[in-house]
């Protein structure tokens, strides 16, 4: 089978949760089907060892596609061309994107509609693509894969796609997050927090990740304990964040709030050291912190809507991402009540072993198959 994939978000030193998504799948799909021919399609040079086997082949086509109007041309002109070219079986296209003009048998992969329910917290002109294209995206394409239940449901019930049309392929959790031993741990509080437990947020920070009630409800359950504690928020400044700048500038605990930014290279012992892992986004098509937290032996205070409960089962703390006095006292449970603590971190190992990328590059792989 010659198969094409949408390998764009493959960059070095930037890779979040549609990169990994596509690393994950894409490695064990490669390396599992040596029969198999690949074609990884960038929009950029790439680095080497994305090519993960001798079976697949890089090809770049231009334009760079980060702007709605570039994503227009490299979806629907440069795109069709290369697919035509390489006489591909199947076309996989790993990011909520495809071609409107290739007949080119394809799946999709949606990872989430939060441009339809958070419209607001995207640009004009992006959102104004998204409305127009992803509707004939879900339409065109022979399959969609989602990562949830939940976005399978948010899908046949927002867009009135037909259900058989998608299949679910949950994430799994890179091998690289498991629990770490106690020195490790304390090397790791040592270089981030002089020596100090912290609890943790990671990801990119835009309004849709509520990184300001994660700090407004840090600062509540630091006025009523006077614990000892930090907090660190991991990741790059997204968009729409000067209100969480200015936050984090003025707070009374400025000095325990420490904005690290994108973390690769120890990010999983960084959640490993962790005291807990806060992750109450607004919305989620899938939430890979919380089942990463999971894996690495922490605890977690995760949102009780979109598709975080789906993922956390019962091995979390789920509250209301709007009321700060829930997050607040999930914070004080965990940080003072070591049985509660225990459990959830023990059902949390347990509950992440639910979940594997290996279950998720053979449903996708069959999938593919499914289409020749």
């Amino acid at each position: 089978m010659r198969i094409a994939v949408n390998t764009r978000f493959l960059l070095t030193g930037k890779l979040e949760g549609i990169g990994w998504y596509t690393y994950e799948v894409m490695k064990r799909m490669v390396e599992s089907h040596p029969e198999d021919e690949f074609f990884f399609i960038f929009d950029r040079a790439f680095d080497p060892k994305y090519i993960f086997a001798d079976n697949v082949k890089a090809v770049v086509i231009g334009p760079p596609s980060r702007h709605p109007v570039l994503w227009y041309l490299w979806f629907e002109w440069s795109l069709p061309s290369i697919l035509k070219r390489l006489n591909v079986d199947v076309f996989f296209s790993p990011d909520g994107y495809c071609s409107l003009k290739t007949n080119v048998p394809t799946l999709m992969t949606m990872h989430d509609l939060a441009y339809l329910h958070y419209p607001e917290q995207i640009s004009f002109i992006v959102r104004k693509f998204y409305q127009y294209f992803v509707p004939k995206y879900l339409k065109k394409v022979q399959l969609i894969a989602t990562v949830s239940h939940y976005v399978k449901s948010d899908i046949v019930n927002s867009l009135n796609i037909a259900e058989e049309k998608i299949v679910v392929a949950q994430n799994g959790c890179r091998v690289d997050f498991k629990p770490i031993s106690q020195a490790r741990q304390e090397q790791i509080r040592n270089s981030y927090t002089n020596g100090k437990e912290y609890f943790l947020y990671y990801g990119a920070i835009h309004p849709r990740k509520n990184v300001l009630n994660t700090i407004e409800a840090f600062e509540k359950f630091k006025s009523i304990s006077e614990a000892d504690i930090c907090l660190v928020l991991a990741g790059r400044m997204a968009w729409q964040t000067s209100e969480i700048e200015d936050k984090l500038k003025n707070s009374v605990y400025k000095k325990d709030i420490l904005h690290i930014g994108y973390i690769a290279e120890e990010l999983s012992d960084l959640v490993a050291s962790a005291k807990a892992v806060i992750y109450i986004s607004y919305f989620e098509g899938f939430g890979l912190p919380v089942l990463e937290a999971m894996a690495s032996g922490v605890p977690v205070i995760t949102s009780n809507i979109s598709s975080l409960p789906e993922v956390a089962g019962d091995a979390a703390i789920l509250v209301d991402p709007n009321n700060i006095y829930e997050t607040a006292d999930a914070m004080s449970q965990i940080y003072y009540n070591k049985s509660i603590t225990d459990s959830l971190i023990s059902k949390g190992l347990k509950r992440a072993n639910e979940f594997s990328w290996d279950n998720t590059a053979s449903l996708i792989y069959n999938s593919l198959r499914s289409l020749r």
